[in-house]
């Protein structure tokens, strides 16, 4: 780790595999929560074809300082130490090839002058590229948060995001779900524009803590200008807090996991052992694409099965679920341990 770095404590990735959900917005606001707690917060902006942070914080035409180390001065606005693409770049168009766009990711990460920060939140670009790969390689990440709407488009893209991270060791935090409902000014009630509320569907089919529902709301992009806190952002940053701290904490590992022609067995460090079959974990799966996220109605269903379904691989998530990639061609979903052992339960008692 380079000396930009170095005095670094805690890094956290903000991401979304799909753009146009406010994950940007997001991480400001989380950035500047946590510095108006008095911690020491960095924000570093990512997005090498579309950074958003210089124009969230009103920051334009800004000339980077170089010091006697050739590293950048972040700029500090709202006591958040800030760095993006987006105060080298201006407004001119970002037109790199993958290697030329990693190695802008490394500079902008490792070398600037960072100093002593208890957090610094990554605002990652949409997608699973070059530059989240570049990131999780090089840089030993806390965890990771993903930013998503109630849209079935972007939930299934959720799946995605946690398969990413989880496939190179990095802990997902938790979901934030940004959009979810309107609040009347007239009447007070919450309103779920894009469906109903999404919060127990995406517990269910991700296994994740949901972090913070975030309402729509007109003046959610102006309030960096002179940040005051936000009460739903507020919660959403007790709750990554709460989350990295249990992520430091030993939790009970899954420490065997293996399949057979019918069955998929996984044991814990503990003893514990959960044997499921092929057929019914495969028929529980509540993707996007398996069930319809408003009416609960499955989308793939028995007769849809192939006769000798089985996993191709098996990926552990962390410490609550596992994603399987299927013989035949679905490789979206992910299945909680919850999940799993009530369907052993039943398995078991039939």
């Amino acid at each position: 780790m380079s000396d930009g770095l170095m005095n670094v404590g805690n890094i956290v990735a903000v991401s979304s595999c799909k753009g146009g959900v406010g994950k940007s917005t997001v991480a400001a606001n989380l950035a500047c929560e946590l510095a108006s707690r008095g911690l020491k917060v960095g924000l570093a902006d990512i997005d090498i074809h579309g950074p958003s942070i210089p124009m969230l914080f009103n920051l334009n035409n800004i000339k980077i300082q170089v010091n006697d180390k050739k590293q950048f001065i972040p700029i500090e606005k709202n006591n958040v130490k800030i760095m993006s693409f987006g105060f080298l770049l201006n407004d001119a168009p970002a037109i790199f090839r993958g290697p030329i766009v990693a190695r802008y990711v490394e500079q902008i990460l490792k070398h600037t002058q960072w100093g002593e920060l208890d957090y610094l939140l990554i605002d990652m670009p949409p997608g699973t590229g070059d530059v989240q790969l570049t990131v999780t390689q090089q840089l030993k990440l806390t965890g990771a948060v993903i930013v998503t709407t109630p849209q079935t488009l972007s939930l299934l893209d959720v799946s995605r995001g946690i398969l990413m991270f989880e496939k190179v060791s990095v802990p997902i935090l938790g979901i934030i779900e940004n959009m979810s409902y309107f609040l009347c000014d007239d009447c007070h009630k919450k309103h779920f524009i894009f469906g109903a509320d999404k919060s127990d569907v995406l517990k269910e089919s991700f296994g994740v803590e949901i972090l913070a529902q975030l309402p729509l709301q007109a003046n959610f992009q102006s309030n960096l200008e002179r940040y005051s806190c936000d009460d739903d952002i507020k919660i959403a940053a007790n709750n990554i807090l709460a989350s990295i701290e249990q992520v430091k904490k030993k939790q009970k590992i899954l420490s065997h996991v293996k399949f057979d022609e019918k069955n998929i067995t996984l044991r814990w460090d503990d003893g514990e052992e959960v044997v499921v079959s092929h057929r019914n974990l495969r028929l529980s799966c509540q993707c996007a694409l398996c069930s319809n996220e408003l009416t609960g109605e499955r989308i793939f269903k028995e007769e849809h099965l192939k006769e000798a379904i089985a996993p191709k691989e098996i990926t552990p998530l962390g410490n609550y679920a596992i994603g399987v990639s299927w013989n035949d061609g679905h490789a979206s979903g992910i299945y909680p341990f919850e999940r799993i052992k009530k369907i052993a339960q039943a398995e078991t008692a039939a």
